[in-house]
């Protein structure tokens, strides 16, 4: 179940020539496609592309009227292999995933591909995570597209122009037999705006066709000599044709004066930012209209050099506007100036900086060291500049940076992955600590307070293979953890499989909580939900039984602590060698407020009777050590002061956004601490009897505690 439905937006998918698109540019990219005549799609999900690949599986029907064949790939070499059908065939393909992680995952297939070429048009579309709102390592795609030369596409954020650019991505990848990427950053692909449509396009040449009629090319194979003349095909005649394609069709723009003194060359994707920096400097509109000549490069890679040196020729200095590091453009765009010797001063990283997030102020700071060096007379007349500087060293803000505690990312509440941390922190009192080797999803947060667990992680599906070093018989076992999602993604072999076969005597806990639910609540093959376009309910323990795994253990209820802390504490002390596999099973909670939320919704608005738990904490019995926090972190347990002037600690309290999974219950009970939790129902649209139980139980309540205020000796002063 994915975290979002595109059910109804994917309608505007059949809209025609001439129609105006709205919606968010994940849609237009998937409407691009269409248009652009793509006969396969696939890829793997991860911000930002998760929505894509969302969009694709509600628009299942669209793509089977046009012969599309979509496919939620395994991993993101199996998208990237996908992209061989192009190879001998004029077929249109087009593969997506989140970089550069996913990239680093497909770049056996990638380098194979690029090295032979293509014949139909192929399209990588990455989804660029850079920056602070990023959830993955510091790295840039444009490194990967220089080793392996594939064109890379940075559209500007613009509906038209990122459609334009898919379509004329196809056709530069043809003109060139180059594969082509495409980059959208996260806050592209979830802008929304508006483009004129075209009719979808169904492949002139289908699957059907290649199918019918199989061709082979010895020269598009990768194998000696062939792989040794693909080098030289790459220079001799890819790039002249694709620079030739780039600069015919304009795929670059230029904005703003013809003859400016200076000018800004930057990424396609930098363009809105540049353009409010230049606004808050009193040098454009916020229309785009800017005073300063800009160059905005939609194409990255390949640079064109005639056009950088048209740009730069005559004016008192350009500035490079690049995100990121290393300096790559700056670096390139220096050798194409001094080869040709225009010795134009060019300015970039020394005023902008080498790295991170270039948000608008940064560029603004930047733009602005840089005119205060070249053109400090355009900064004459300018607004004032918004600065929240001030606001940030007041000392009622720093005052409540140190009263407010930091809230580190961490599991939602009722999350089933928060008990199986809990019962390790048990099994480590009485075990002591362990090697853990943790993996990339929902249970890398078990590496932040409270839980504290965790050593290392190296990429997705790799917790298991990342403790591989510790393979050895005897001594305290290591253990890996790994996701369902990972597991499927490559930790079947690398992990399993691998430990398998070495006899890796650690502990493997595989979390299933039915769905790839860090990237969205996707189906996955052990998903326990009917899919009428996927197999599901292939379960994860037939898997590693397949490949030789015998000591095999399954928790179907993750919310039972006690269970948790014995089957653990029998992986790590069993006499019996090879690897220990704990398969721990509840269904991701985020995803199943998404489907009973609704549902219960409309009962309670029908007149149905429906009981909703919730817990609770008696103050009078919590003895206010917070044991219980401490060994859950749930984001529905907190604490609360009392009234009572003889308690100075504040007491254990579960807030309403409390889901009722009772994981603060059962931890409580496994580690025999206070008795305080308390479980409630409440009944909406109850029945006659209903009231009347609890009326009576009202009226023997209250019976209970009048005796027992008779009973209580009270202390009269003199």
């Amino acid at each position: 179940m994915a975290e979002r439905s595109f059910a109804k937006e994917v309608e505007h998918l059949r809209l025609g020539d001439g129609e105006v698109f709205r919606g968010e540019a994940i849609l237009a990219i998937t409407k691009g496609l269409l248009q652009a005549g793509v006969s396969y799609v696939g890829g793997y999900q991860g911000s930002p592309i998760s929505h894509l690949m969302d969009v694709l599986a509600d628009a299942k029907d669209i793509l089977g009227e046009l012969g599309v064949n979509f496919q939620s790939s395994a991993n993101e070499a199996t998208a990237a292999a996908m992209l061989s059908a192009s190879v001998m065939y004029p077929l249109r393909g087009a593969v997506a995933w989140k970089s550069t992680v996913g990239t680093n995952v497909a770049s056996d297939a990638l380098a194979n591909l690029a090295s032979g070429g293509v014949t139909g048009g192929t399209l990588v579309i990455i989804g660029e995570d850079y920056g602070e709102g990023s959830s993955i390592m510091q790295e840039r795609t444009h490194a990967f597209a220089m080793k392996s030369q594939m064109w890379l596409l940075d559209p500007r954020p613009d509906h038209t122009c990122i459609v334009d650019l898919i379509a004329k991505g196809f056709e530069l990848s043809e003109a060139s037999n180059t594969p082509v990427m495409l980059e959208v950053r996260v806050r592209t692909c979830h802008m929304h705006g508006h483009f004129i449509a075209k009719d979808n396009v169904r492949p002139a040449f289908g699957l059907d066709d290649a199918l019918n009629a199989p061709k082979r090319d010895l020269g598009r194979i990768v194998l000696p000599p062939a792989a040794y003349e693909h080098e030289q095909e790459k220079i001799a005649r890819r790039l002249p044709a694709a620079i030739d394609f780039i600069r015919r069709n304009k795929l670059n723009e230029w904005f703003g004066p013809a003859d400016g003194r200076v000018g800004i060359i930057l990424q396609g994707g930098m363009y809105n930012n540049v353009i409010r920096a230049l606004q808050y400097l009193g040098l454009s509109d916020a229309y785009g209209n800017t005073q300063i000549p800009l160059y905005v490069m939609n194409v990255t890679y390949p640079l064109i050099d005639s056009e950088v040196a048209d740009f730069a020729q005559g004016k008192d200095a350009v500035l490079i506007v690049e995100e990121g590091q290393p300096d790559y453009l700056e670096q390139a765009l220096n050798t194409v100036l001094r080869r040709r010797d225009i010795q134009t001063p060019l300015h970039g990283k020394d005023v902008l900086p080498m790295a991170g997030d270039y948000t608008i102020h940064a560029i603004m700071k930047g733009v602005q060291g840089f005119l205060d060096k070249r053109a400090p007379q355009l900064l004459g007349n300018r607004p004032p500049v918004p600065d929240a500087t001030p606001v940030l060293a007041d000392p009622k803000v720093v005052h409540l940076k140190s009263v407010v505690p930091p809230r580190p990312p961490g599991l939602c509440t009722g999350c089933p992955e928060r008990p199986i941390f809990a019962a390790m922190k048990l099994v480590q009192q009485e075990l002591g600590d362990h090697h853990v080797s943790a993996d990339i999803g929902c249970h890398l947060f078990s590496i932040l307070p409270p839980f504290n667990i965790g050593n290392t992680t190296m990429g997705f599906g790799l917790g298991a293979a990342s403790s591989a070093a510790f393979s050895q018989s005897g001594g305290k076992r290591s253990i890996a953890v790994m996701g369902d999602g990972g597991f499927w993604h490559n930790g079947l072999t690398s992990g399993i499989g691998n430990a398998v076969f070495n006899k890796h005597d650690g502990v493997f806990l595989i979390v299933d909580n039915f769905y790839s639910s860090a990237t969205g609540g996707q189906d996955i093959l052990s998903s326990r939900a009917l899919n009428k376009h996927r197999k599901t309910n292939n379960p994860i323990s037939k898997a590693v039984a397949g490949v030789g795994a015998t000591w095999v253990r399954e928790v179907d209820r993750t919310y039972d602590v006690g269970r948790m802390r014995a089957v653990l504490k029998e992986a790590l002390t069993t006499k019996e060698e090879g690897p220990k596999i704990i398969i721990a099973s509840s269904e991701c909670m985020l995803n199943r407020q998404r489907r009973e939320k609704p549902l219960v919704a409309k009962a309670i608005k029908g007149g149905k009777r429906v009981v909703k738990e919730r817990f609770g904490v008696d103050e009078d019995v919590c003895t206010g050590d917070h044991a219980c926090i401490r060994l859950s972190g749930c984001p529905s347990l907190s604490v609360k002061q009392l009234d009572d002037p003889l308690r100075d600690d504040p007491v254990a309290a579960i807030d309403n956004s409390c889901v009722a999974c009772g994981n603060c219950g059962e931890v409580s009970e496994a580690a025999a601490l206070c008795p305080s939790f308390y479980r409630a129902e409440v009944v909406h649209n109850p029945t006659g009897w209903d009231r009347f139980k609890a009326k009576l139980s009202m009226a023997l309540i209250g019976f209970l505690q009048q005796r027992r205020d008779r009973r209580r000796i009270v202390a009269e002063a003199a």
